[in-house]
């Protein structure tokens, strides 16, 4: 311990440079920084959000695989609900959540109804389809495909809780799944023929005959020689 001119005890070089520490880590929590524990986890989140995106923008174009994957969460929820014969309210949970999303992947992104005073949206014959315009739905295929995902494997983690597994008579869900779905489906057909319109695009019309030279002045140097010969 040191002692000063006027006798009182002098701070040693530790306690100083601990006192320095001490306020250089409270200007940093001041300034936003994190701690290192803290930093390290967020990197680590970032780094797998990051992995997860990229992977998920490059299925973009494989739909057939993406639709597989989900069927086999769907597979392994049913296997589930079988062992365990319960949480029988998770499984029409995920089912009124896929049907709300099927209806919202059947149906146009400007609904004919609401924007009837603006004029007409969607072609309602082939004269004024002449102008190919593919189908654009309210919820696209591939956010219909991660949605649906995404809910088939919250509802596989939550059949390994019992607080989920509400006990219910499982027949009369199934019963109102059913008729909820078929009145559900009744509307929405009648939506689409009221307004004439199909929800599949098989893209652009391809005519036959197209590209080739037919009848006299067919165009090309084979009309033109068709047309001296004669």
């Amino acid at each position: 311990v040191l002692v000063g001119r006027n006798g009182k005890h002098a701070p040693t070089s530790s306690f100083v440079h601990h006192c320095n520490l001490t306020k250089s880590m409270m200007e940093s929590f001041d300034n936003g920084d994190q701690p290192m524990g803290a930093s390290a986890v967020s990197q680590t989140s970032t780094k797998v959000q990051r992995a997860i995106q990229f992977w998920l923008d490059k299925s973009t174009i494989h739909p057939g695989p993406r639709w597989g994957v989900f069927c086999f969460l769907m597979m392994i929820f049913a296997l589930r609900i079988y062992l365990t014969e319960g949480f029988y309210i998770v499984a029409y949970g995920l089912g009124i959540f896929l049907l709300n999303n099927f209806i919202a992947f059947l149906s146009p992104l400007e609904d004919p109804e609401a924007d009837a005073q603006d004029g007409p949206t969607l072609p309602s014959t082939q004269r004024e389809a002449k102008e190919f315009r593919p189908f654009a739905r309210r919820m696209p295929e591939f956010k219909f495909w991660l949605s649906c995902s995404k809910a088939a494997g919250y509802s596989i983690l939550m059949t390994f809780f019992s607080i989920f597994d509400v006990p219910v008579f499982w027949p009369i869900l199934l019963i109102y799944f059913i008729m909820l779905f078929c009145m559900t489906m009744k509307r929405q057909i009648l939506h689409m023929y009221k307004h004439k319109y199909v929800p599949i695009s098989w893209g652009k019309t391809k005519y036959k005959a197209a590209g080739t030279e037919n009848g006299m002045y067919g165009g090309g140097m084979a009309g033109s020689t068709k047309g001296r010969s004669e």
